[in-house]
């Protein structure tokens, strides 16, 4: 299928790897964008090796392909070069004539030993956009330390208020560090296109995942700025809104997520326990965080008297916020999600089925919606075929091929 939406005719050279860069290039590509893999030889992404799970073959077997890889990686097209060769160094350069937008997540220096560093670039290329993704940042004491979403999230702070109010600090179920940076540097790319589309130059994009959970932090990090005050783990509540958590029923959990004092008066009457909605402790959002250790166990008591559908009907009725707490395989059984076409089937030639699910793109634009044009690339998938698109003519790769620098 060919390129369509609104970022057609755009070339992105992708030299990231893992999750956070991956993430901000399927989203362009998702909105058209031409996105060119650089993996390395041999190897490629780090993540093609993250598994179990990894796609079954006709046979039943694994293949090369982890879950992991495909998650971020679709709409792209796989170069296996190695750019610690001078002929892969050259090549890059021969493709960047051509290329809007580099991006990569080497660590701090790392593409400068190669000649391939922003100042290396930029006069050659004074309209390139250059995405670098570190942990840390270009600045700063801790710039030149390997960073991961982990990091990110123990040093920024997310842990310390994720977890049981008693228990040890937790990470989120997914890199949500990573994820959120490649959200911020898709944001940034654009941003710094629109720029150079009115004046005709190009820019360095510096992102840390330090800096990108620091500022994801949002209201809680708001909290301690205004206050002084260290916010503590609450478990499944939340610092500024009471009844805002989770609720065991007769049969499963449910979130309760009352954002008002008129639809906790609506959940009382529904519940049967209109008493509580005027206590003096409960009466208003303001009394109900101060006296929480006093409300929550009583609610826990009504909730688990009926069962999770029950509750989730009856508060749809009354408009109050209430929903499951859904497993993996119920969201994506779930009508809505069904609905919005948040689950996807790509053909791929190496699985077994002939094809591979992914999950799909959120974003839903009327007249240019995101396209699903290709799986995940297997390694070096289109390296031929982009070398000679890019002007390298056959004697030029097989000269390419026998330094080594592609497989």
């Amino acid at each position: 299928m060919a390129a369509t939406g609104p970022l057609s005719g755009l070339k992105i050279l992708d030299l990231s790897r893992i999750l956070a860069g991956p993430t901000c290039t399927q989203i362009l590509g998702d909105l058209g964008a031409d996105v060119i893999k650089i993996e390395k030889p041999g190897t490629g992404d780090d993540t093609r090796a993250w598994g179990p799970p990894y796609v079954k073959d006709a046979d039943g077997k694994d293949t090369t392909e982890s879950a992991y890889y495909l998650s971020a990686n679709r709409n792209k097209r796989s170069l296996s070069l190695d750019i610690t060769k001078p002929e892969g160094q050259q090549t890059i350069r021969q493709i960047l004539g051509q290329c809007d937008v580099l991006i990569h997540n080497f660590k701090v220096g790392g593409l400068e030993k190669y000649d391939l560093g922003y100042g290396n670039l930029k006069t050659d290329f004074p309209k390139l956009i250059y995405c670098a993704i570190t942990g840390f940042g270009q600045t700063g004491p801790y710039a030149p330390q390997p960073g991961y979403d982990l990091l990110a999230q123990a040093m920024g702070g997310l842990m310390s208020i994720t977890g049981p109010a008693d228990g040890d600090p937790h990470k989120v179920g997914v890199a949500t560090a990573d994820i959120y940076t490649g959200l911020y540097a898709s944001i940034s790319v654009l941003a710094a296109l629109r720029h150079r589309d009115a004046t005709g130059v190009g820019q360095m994009i510096d992102l840390g995942l330090l800096d990108v959970q620091a500022a994801c932090l949002a209201n809680v990090g708001l909290n301690h700025l205004t206050t002084g005050a260290v916010p503590k783990r609450l478990g499944n509540g939340h610092p500024s809104i009471v009844p805002y958590e989770v609720f065991p029923t007769a049969d499963g959990f449910m979130v309760l997520a009352v954002g008002n004092d008129s639809q906790y008066k609506a959940f009382c009457a529904l519940a049967g326990c209109p008493d509580l909605a005027t206590d003096t402790r409960f009466v208003n959002n303001r009394a109900r965080v101060d006296n929480r250790t006093d409300l929550i166990p009583l609610l826990r008591v009504i909730t688990k008297t009926r069962p999770r559908a029950d509750w989730i009907k009856d508060c749809a009725a009354a408009n109050v916020p209430c929903g499951p707490v859904n497993t993996i395989d119920e969201v994506f059984a779930d009508p809505q999600i069904q609905h919005r076409g948040m689950r996807i089937s790509i053909d791929y030639d190496l699985a077994g089925s002939g094809s591979v699910d992914l999950i799909g793109s959120p974003i839903k634009m009327s007249e240019t919606p995101v396209t699903y044009r290709t799986a995940p690339p297997y390694a070096g998938q289109h390296t031929d075929d982009v070398l000679t698109e890019f002007g390298l003519s056959a004697d030029d790769i097989s000269h390419l091929r026998d330094a080594g620098a592609i497989e």
